[in-house]
């Protein structure tokens, strides 16, 4: 498994999986963080905590002690090497990190499972996508999933990056996030965390009629290039293993699932609407996609309006969630009011006092800090700034030095790959993370931050 490699502190190391509740029900657990009230996620407490660090960070490891989070389901480490193998047999390189392989693998399978109870591919089965995560008779794999509904049931799909049970605007009510840290200790704490009763909306039916031509063929809105590119090797991996063992199982609605790959880029280009141009014109009934939330909310529209599912498999925006999708979009990673409230709850649980919130100015970026910062000040954290920078900017030592005058406790970074030339600009003035508390989300937190850090990217 890569993320174990030790051969630098840029390396994320995971091993021993905890599982801490966030419902209440642990005597033992440390009271919930009640968020404010525009938020619907409530802060998790962690009820376990991960093994001492006896190893010291090797000369020059500046990452050392920065921590954050990851969506993550638990079953996930007993299931990479299966991706892994599959990926490498391919002709591809080795898989660098696995995140939102689960989750992309997992979209493709509730898409067809959907496909197959409704008995078109057409924009109609969507209207299956979240009894499909949520209410039936359990199974965790495609093909027991199919038998239940060849036998005339409802199947309940458990998926490897989690349960779905998916609220009626087409998000997951749960969610399970891996807390991760730079470090030379291998172990690694699962956090679960679930929406309030109040967050239950109904459900929203399609609202395109689109026919379908008894194939399903799905097409992907992944990053190959951007700033997300890290992830986009191991959602594509997801995205094809899962239609092979789709394909291997007999198919949907008795045929093979078509695929075609599509590139997303980023918000600075527009590469994503060229790639979902092209896949709504080569007739696809999905689209895997896009990673980014910002990249997904400029295609949104194109996309619905055309009657095709859209699935994110790492979407987190609150942007989307009420966002009128015509019961079209849908995503399995847990939006930013849960995690958001995870990662302040680190900062809290660590004895920080005072904070500052360091975030690219976009959907992703700016949800996330919204929702630290009001957990933060609601459970006396003082945040003493909150920036919204340009990802694009060739320089962050105004914002670095900002931090400097703030003289924090702890420092959130919500970024993606520009949070290695922020940190290597933190490190110079003497306030990086092993001068200062950091905490990362799971933009950044990676084996590609570390990698990009050392190589001075």
């Amino acid at each position: 498994m890569q993320k174990s490699r030790v051969r630098r502190v840029g390396a994320l190391l995971v091993g021993l999986a905890l599982v801490a509740t966030a419902c209440g029900d642990d005597e033992t657990s440390t009271p919930a963080t009640e968020p404010a009230p525009a938020t619907t996620a409530e802060a998790p407490a962690t009820t376990a905590e991960a093994p001492a660090t006896t190893a010291e960070a090797p000369a020059g490891g500046e990452l050392a002690g920065m921590k954050g989070t990851t969506p993550k389901g638990a079953d996930v480490s007993d299931w990479i090497p299966a991706v892994d193998e599959f990926w490498q047999a391919q002709g591809n390189d080795p898989l660098e990190d696995f995140n939102y392989a689960a989750e992309a693998y997992d979209a493709v399978i509730v898409i067809a499972l959907a496909v197959q109870k409704a008995g078109t591919d057409g924009s109609a089965h969507a209207n299956e996508i979240v009894g499909i995560t949520g209410v039936g008779e359990k199974c965790t794999t495609y093909a027991d999933c199919l038998a239940i509904i060849e036998a005339g049931g409802d199947p309940d799909y458990d998926g490897i990056s989690g349960p779905h049970d998916f609220n009626g605007n087409g998000e997951p009510l749960k969610g399970s996030y891996a807390i991760l840290e730079f470090r030379l200790s291998a172990d690694e704490i699962l956090i679960e965390a679930e929406s309030p009763e109040s967050s239950i909306v109904d459900h929203v039916p399609v609202g395109v009629e689109r026919e379908g031509d008894g194939v399903l063929k799905i097409g992907s809105l992944l990053p190959e290039t951007g700033s997300l590119a890290f992830l986009g090797a191991p959602e594509f991996a997801g995205v094809e293993f899962a239609i092979s063992e789709i394909n291997a199982a007999g198919g949907v609605l008795g045929a093979d699932v078509e695929y075609s790959q599509g590139d997303s880029g980023d918000t600075s280009t527009d590469t994503a609407t060229v790639t979902a141009t092209r896949l709504l014109g080569e007739n696809v009934d999905a689209i895997v996609g896009a990673a980014s939330s910002g990249v997904t909310l400029t295609v949104i529209d194109q996309i619905s309006a055309a009657g095709v599912t859209m699935f994110s498999p790492a979407n987190t925006s609150p942007a989307l969630s009420s966002y009128d999708d015509k019961g079209l979009y849908f995503r399995n990673a847990p939006p930013d009011g849960l995690q958001g409230a995870i990662v302040a709850n680190l900062v809290l649980e660590d004895g920080n006092a005072t904070a500052y919130i360091l975030n690219l100015d976009d959907s992703y970026g700016n949800g996330i800090a919204e929702v630290v910062a009001a957990v933060l000040e609601a459970s006396g954290v003082t945040v003493l700034g909150q920036k919204a920078y340009d990802p694009t900017a060739e320089s962050f030592d105004t914002e670095v030095d900002e931090i400097v005058a703030a003289d924090p406790d702890a420092i959130i970074l919500i970024s993606f790959d520009e949070g290695s030339r922020i940190l290597r600009t933190a490190v110079e003035k003497g306030i990086g993370p092993t001068a200062k508390a950091y905490y990362g989300t799971d933009g950044n937190m990676g084996n590609a931050l570390g990698e990009n850090f050392d190589a001075g990217k």
